[in-house]
């Protein structure tokens, strides 16, 4: 989901639902960045304790890569160590609108703190929105001269498998994010009747990256499955990671109360207008992160028993609505 450094969304946001107001309880004093990484550092060791190999990509938020959140600063070495790479959104087009260009400023703030993860030896997966053949050819061109690998994704809503070939396919097997040389983001398979067809289609191409939901019709991948996945067309192994969201609960999600609908628990914030369903949560709770990791039955528990290759960690950027 995209990020706005401007801070006008954030005000919008936090006039939304008067009883959920980020400061109601006093949080004023909370390092919320520090929060974040601290929540990452977590999810990412639990998940190591299982696979070693185990990829763990925040996307958005990139400030939490320097120690103080600004330009210039020292890098944030034990979130750094903690993760395998960083997701960006609108890098370079789609951060304004869809299939325009992003401002060069932003361009260049956000890539100052990039530079910063891609020098500390971290994949940066790049997602920029456009469709226009000239803009797409830009976009991974502007990628791949940064040493950043990318998705030109034509849909927001990432309901698409593309159908063309990836930009720098290969045939290579793929067992690390460091060796990938494309990716691809898809994680609303809702063209989809069946796990079967989703595969099919998935199996057709030649990403090496694919990061896709736990559920189709609220059905979990099967290890089984999972490992169909990694198979591209041209004979080569690909990494199937596994897209959760740790900044925003959603009501469609296994863990969602019913009663939550009416009396939410205080951990859960103001919904986010530009998604409905999908609420700003204090990722610092207890409650929450017991739902997220740390349990037999928590969702990265679900990932890692399905064995998935890495997980690509959404909301990320959940600082700037408290701060």
């Amino acid at each position: 989901m995209k990020t706005f450094l401007s801070g006008l969304l954030l005000l919008v946001l936090a006039g939304c639902g008067s009883d959920d107001t980020p400061n109601e309880n006093n949080n004023e004093g909370r390092d919320y960045k520090q929060d974040m990484r601290d929540l990452v550092i977590d999810i990412s060791q639990a998940a190591k304790a299982v696979n070693p190999n185990f990829s763990v990509i925040p996307q958005n938020g990139i400030e939490l890569v320097t120690a103080n959140g600004e330009q210039g600063g020292t890098p944030a070495t034990a979130y750094l160590n903690a993760i395998d790479g960083n997701g960006q959104e609108d890098l370079f087009y789609g951060y304004d609108d869809d299939n325009m260009a992003t401002p060069g400023s932003t361009t260049s703030y956000l890539r100052s703190f990039l530079d910063v993860s891609k020098n500390a030896g971290k994949k940066i997966l790049v997602t920029d929105y456009c469709w226009s053949a000239d803009k797409v050819t830009d976009s991974y061109t502007k990628n791949a001269a940064a040493g950043y690998i990318s998705y030109a994704a034509e849909d927001r809503n990432l309901t698409l498998i593309p159908d063309s070939t990836p930009y720098n396919s290969n045939a290579d097997v793929i067992t690390s994010l460091a060796q990938a040389k494309n990716h691809v983001f898809f994680i609303n398979p809702v063209n989809f009747n069946t796990k079967q067809q989703f595969i099919d289609a998935v199996t057709a191409t030649n990403y090496d990256v694919v990061i896709i939901d736990l559920f189709l019709n609220d059905e979990s991948f099967t290890a089984s499955e999972v490992n169909q996945l990694r198979n591209k067309a041209n004979g080569g192994k690909r990494l199937v990671v596994c897209y959760m969201s740790i900044g925003e609960a959603e009501d469609y999600r296994y863990y969602w109360q019913n009663g939550w609908n009416s009396n939410r628990p205080s951990w859960i914030a103001a919904e986010n207008p530009n998604w409905p369903g999908n609420y700003k949560v204090k990722y610092w709770n207890a409650e929450w992160q017991a739902l997220i990791f740390g349990h037999s039955d928590s969702y990265l528990t679900k990932i890692t028993d399905a064995g998935f290759d890495g997980v690509y960690l959404d909301i990320i950027d959940a600082f700037e609505y408290f701060e």
